[in-house]
């Protein structure tokens, strides 16, 4: 009995030690892996080369002497300060390394054919996005601000101000995952998913079960995520899978074993348009983790809107943009914009998009514009704090001013390196009379601002250097729409969870902490 015992342990012992090494197998001999293994052997292969130029003595003098040639045309270029000095110091540090880097980046030579394939969609959407007449001129007469802040946007960005449009807010994941099955649920024409993060899980396989029987109900679905997903959380082949289900799947810029500036630009949006009749925008993405179905830093605290009416055009669009950059070809646009009734909503929407290829950097000109004209209060969530010297001069002059600004970031961080860079702007908001708050249950990913009870911006934008210059990016600014009051009410309960920071908890924090984040702090524009 014993023996036999033994025996089915060892026969057990030996099944999992047979797939455990298949599971190290594929792992290691996997696309992502090898993938990994090919850019570390360029970099290697790069290091070398630069090993061996730093052992000619005149080469080295010559580097030097282009490299003080390349700080000056940096100091005098157009770029942002914050990324000047980032580059500086690679430059004086490693010349050879730092010149050839910088020049790579900035010759972006990845985003020439994105470049001109998002400008070809851009300029075949112009027809469906223009601000109405009746728009402009009922903004004339309630605010001259918000008309100016829409011509910039619809100028600059391509996107129009809406009226008549209903907007919802919901204040966790969980609010926003119920309302979208619903949504799914509803779908009659077509369905359009465009997401930085799908993982598998309890929250995916709903979303997916919903979506195959909708396809074989005839409505057409289009799902599209990010080519870092193939890294983490899918296989890289999952799109064929999908397609093989009759669902229409692409990545995003899939990650190649190839050194190229185009990976370093992801689609960080979180879009989903059902019909053309409802559209969803936040940071929520479709991973158990935002639902707080799995926990990895506390309680996952997140935001996103709902848009029912003239203004989900816009993320139709935007979708469609996206979708067609990598298809030959003319884009197909008026099948999937329905007129529908018109809401009588009150207040106006703009959706409005970012993207590392048009560097006029929207994003953060609307938050500016936000702080520079609040005048009562400016409140922000963010998970992330890495922002450059206008962001954050706009922040302590508006508290200077006596407006009252919070900011609530995480107390649980996801990236420990990018939240003692965070930790290090602390001191200088708050002497400016900056308010600070950490959220003590856990990790907050909302992206908002809300001002003065008439503004606020919902989206995937983080205030850190990736979002606001690197990343396709997409939020909703909204004025004078109840839905703000729903949002400001929602900021203060988070605030009943939160620990507030002061001077002292910056001294009490470790010396060597401190000490890295204001050396990483440098190079964060590059992080």
């Amino acid at each position: 009995m014993q023996q036999g015992s033994m025996s089915r342990i060892r026969q057990k012992t030996k099944k999992v030690k047979q797939s455990g090494g298949r599971v190290l197998f594929r792992l290691i001999f996997s696309r992502t892996m090898v993938t990994i293994l090919l850019l570390l052997l360029q970099i290697l292969c790069l290091g070398g080369i630069f090993r061996m130029v730093r052992l000619s003595k005149e080469l080295i003098t010559l580097s030097n002497l282009v490299g003080m040639a390349a700080i000056v045309y940096i100091i005098n270029s157009e770029d942002n300060p914050a990324f000047k000095l980032a580059w500086v110091l690679p430059i004086c540090l490693v010349p050879v390394f730092g010149i050839g880097f910088y020049f790579f980046i900035m010759l972006n030579p990845g985003n020439r054919g994105l470049q001109k394939l998002l400008n070809r969609r851009k300029d075949e959407t112009k027809p469906y996005l223009r601000t109405e007449y009746h728009v402009v001129e009922k903004l004339k007469k309630e605010s001259t601000g918000i008309r100016n802040l829409g011509h910039y946007i619809q100028n600059q960005n391509g996107f129009p101000t809406y009226d008549h449009t209903n907007v919802t807010f919901f204040s966790t994941g969980e609010e926003k995952y119920a309302d979208l099955l619903k949504e799914l649920e509803r779908a009659e024409h077509f369905i359009f998913l465009e997401y930085f993060i799908i993982n598998q899980g309890e929250v995916w396989d709903h979303v997916l079960e919903i979506l195959e029987r909708k396809v074989k109900e005839g409505v057409e679905v289009r799902v599209m995520y990010d080519g870092m997903c193939a890294l983490v959380s899918l296989p890289y082949r999952y799109p064929q899978q999908l397609r093989e289900k009759g669902i229409r799947a692409k990545m995003f810029s899939p990650i190649k074993p190839l050194l190229s500036t185009h990976q370093n630009n992801r689609d960080h949006r979180k879009i989903a348009v059902i019909d053309g009749r409802v559209a969803y925008n936040g940071g929520i993405n479709l991973a158990d983790e935002y639902m707080n179905l799995k926990k990895r830093f506390g309680h996952w605290k997140d935001t996103a809107v709902k848009l029912e009416g003239e203004a989900v055009r816009s993320f139709t669009i935007m979708f469609l943009q996206m979708w067609y950059m990598t298809e030959t070809g003319e884009g197909e646009y008026e099948t999937y914009l329905p007129r529908y009734g018109a809401p009588m909503a009150p207040g106006y929407v703009i959706p409005f998009n970012d993207d590392p290829i048009n560097r006029l950097d929207i994003a953060e000109s609307v938050y500016l514009d936000i702080l520079y004209k609040a005048k009562k209060y400016v409140h922000i969530m963010t998970p992330y704090l890495i922002i450059d010297n206008e962001l954050v001069t706009a922040l302590t002059y508006a508290a200077r001013r006596g407006v009252d600004v919070k900011l609530i970031l995480p107390h649980i961080p996801d990236k420990k390196i990018i939240f003692a860079i965070a930790r290090t702007y602390y001191p200088q908001l708050l002497e400016a009379g900056v308010k600070i708050y950490e959220y003590t249950p856990g990790f907050v990913h909302a992206k908002e601002f809300v001002s003065d009870d008439k503004k606020a911006v919902v989206g995937s934008i983080n205030l850190d250097f990736r979002s606001l210059y690197e990343h396709f990016e997409c939020a909703t600014f909204i004025y004078k729409n109840p839905v703000i009051l729903d949002i400001e009410k929602d900021y203060q309960e988070t605030l009943k969870k939160c620990r507030k920071i002061d001077m002292q908890f910056c001294v009490d924090l470790p010396l060597w902490y401190r000490i890295g984040g204001h050396v990483f702090r440098l190079f964060g524009p590059l992080v």
